[in-house]
């Protein structure tokens, strides 16, 4: 059968969120302003079939599909074989992306050495306790209380919620920071960022997004954003500062996640990307989990001659 995939869009979010909130995947893959803020450069496409969401996007300069785990009350096996129809419709076996080892524990359960699985450490997503961040208790934080205590010190600031009124400064404070870190080598990836940035940011309301931001001489000099993946895991998208501001970063990381609602226990921040200075911060906050993610390669059958 042909499955009845259409773009995912705004007035989406209530139908794919009814699949992704109550479930237990915490990747950032499964959050749905994700889902919607890049779907400009992955064409990314959803299905309900038989009590499953499918979702499906396209990968290697947009030449082929890949895909996400299924995820719902429906049966697992015929779902993954729905999407290797469609898959093989297309010309490739099904790749599947940003399996994590739960996901992988019931993929094995129901399809047992169905797959090829290679781990992919660039996109491990950094999961940390919210309360961690939020009151960087013990020896392992004193470096980020003391960051903040110097910031305190030396800056009269408030931290103010992303409303409207405040997006176009942030807006500023982006471009300013892309301005800054544009490299040629990096380029490409920044502006696809920043175009998710933005994006996000003029539809903040209509994503069902968190935010806020650092105030200093009536200016953002830092800003911080995300929406739940699911029920107990809130995902961070986005966070930018003035590197003129030391400490800009430490204190929007720990103000913002000092607010979150407590029903989130995690907070996951995201994958590295490789990006080195990237991975020293996200492992210098000690994260609770380092969530493994790999590309499951469905193995073919050998025909017979």
């Amino acid at each position: 059968m042909d499955i009845p995939f259409k773009p995912i869009k705004l007035e989406d979010k209530e139908i794919i969120t009814s699949f992704t909130f109550p479930g237990d995947y915490r990747n950032c893959d499964f959050s749905f302003a994700n889902m919607c803020s890049w779907r400009f450069l992955y064409d990314s496409e959803f299905a309900i079939a038989d009590g499953n969401l499918l979702i499906r996007f396209m990968i290697e300069n947009k030449s082929r599909f890949a895909y996400m785990m299924p995820i719902g009350n429906g049966d697992l096996a015929d779902a993954v074989r729905l999407l290797e129809e469609d898959s093989l419709k297309h010309g490739h076996p099904l790749c599947m992306l940003g399996i994590t080892p739960d996901a992988k524990e019931q993929l094995e359960s129901v399809l047992p050495g169905s797959f090829f699985y290679i781990p992919e450490r660039d996109y491990f997503d950094y999961i940390y306790l919210r309360e961690d961040l939020a009151t960087l208790r013990g020896k392992k934080y004193q470096p980020k209380r003391n960051h903040i205590n110097k910031f305190k010190k030396r800056y009269s600031y408030e931290y103010i919620p992303i409303t409207s009124d405040i997006v176009p400064q942030c807006l500023r404070l982006a471009c300013k920071w892309y301005e800054a870190n544009h490299e040629d080598n990096a380029g490409e990836e920044l502006n696809d960022e920043r175009r998710s940035l933005t994006y996000a940011l003029h539809h903040f309301d209509s994503l069902g997004l968190i935010g806020g931001a650092l105030r200093v001489d009536n200016e953002i000099i830092a800003f911080s954003f995300g929406a739940p993946i699911n029920h107990q895991t809130f995902g961070v998208h986005a966070e930018k500062a003035d590197v003129h501001f030391d400490g800009a970063y430490t204190v929007i990381n720990q103000e913002f996640a000092s607010r979150l609602p407590e029903q989130y226990t995690y907070v996951n921040r995201e994958e590295d990307l490789g990006i080195p200075g990237l991975r020293q911060a996200k492992l210098s906050y000690q994260p609770a989990i380092l969530l493994e993610k790999s590309v499951a390669i469905k193995k073919q059958l050998m025909q017979a001659k």
